[in-house]
């Protein structure tokens, strides 16, 4: 069932699949499709619920609108409450895992576990002040539209190699205008909200009480920047982080066995706290 819910500031557009205990799927900037294929693997014995984040794709941004992790959360718990299905196991990845942590602050009572996979919480590293300089570099200069002079930094911060041809192939040329316009969001309204934004760790471990709180990291993933902040936040909450498949996005990469992973996951996630 394809949807669009009416949201402070938005219009969000969902996606719900199957039946059974509520899974929810969510990235930033990646929209439902990204997490299409895993979805429908999880869809046998789970409702599933997908959605383009505010401001991305079908998702739409009131004018002079914002897209902060405090309102993607709110937007989460009202999707959950919508669908009626909850209380939610939430799959965050990359800035959806900004998202999904920021519902455990703000919402815990519409969520009984969250997986943050790969949030890239950079004011958590020590040389965070160094990291979030490069990072308002490269914002600045694809807004001024060096795109992929901008990418090229994007991936070496991330400490992701690509060939110098790869990228000229991937962000050069002639581009999809709908994923040119997720990028332009994502760098000029996604970026800095996600990467600046800092868990409130005092609260995540009260709630923790009643929400497990899971970080996950991809097994190909080590060195990366987001293996980096994984493994401060999995240090500040007093947990060992869950190795997944695949990399970043081994969620879309690697849908197959990154489900069963998942499933697993779920399984552990069943038994009584």
């Amino acid at each position: 069932m394809n949807n669009t819910l009416k949201v402070p500031g938005a219009e969000l557009y969902y996606e719900v699949r199957g039946s059974g205990p509520l899974l929810v799927l969510v990235g930033a900037p990646m929209d439902a499709d990204a997490f299409a294929p895993l979805a429908e693997l999880l869809a046998a014995d789970h409702t599933v619920l997908t959605l383009d984040p505010r401001g991305v794709k079908r998702s739409k941004l009131d004018p002079g609108g914002t897209s902060r992790p405090e309102q993607r959360a709110d937007d989460l718990a009202r999707l959950i409450r919508h669908v009626d299905a909850g209380p939610a196991v939430v799959l965050g990845s990359s800035g959806g895992a900004v998202s999904a942590l920021a519902l455990a602050q703000h919402h815990p009572d519409v969520v009984r576990a969250v997986i943050a996979h790969e949030p890239p919480l950079d004011r958590l590293l020590p040389d965070a002040e160094e990291v979030l300089a490069k990072s308002e570099k490269l914002m600045a200069d694809y807004l001024a539209g060096d795109v992929t002079g901008a990418w090229k930094q994007f991936f070496a911060l991330a400490n992701i190699e690509l060939p110098d041809e790869m990228l000229e192939m991937m962000f050069g040329g002639e581009r999809d205008p709908e994923q040119v316009a997720t990028e332009q969001f994502w760098f000029g309204h996604e970026m800095r909200e996600s990467i600046t934004w800092l868990p409130d760790f005092g609260t995540l471990r009260e709630v923790s009480r009643e929400v497990t709180v899971v970080v996950g990291i991809g097994e190909e993933s080590t060195g990366q920047l987001c293996d980096r902040t994984s493994t401060a936040l999995a240090a500040g909450l007093g947990v060992e982080p869950t190795r997944f498949p695949g990399d970043h996005t081994g969620f879309a990469d690697h849908p197959d066995v990154f489900a069963e992973a998942l499933r697993t996951e779920l399984k552990v996630l069943d038994q009584p706290m």
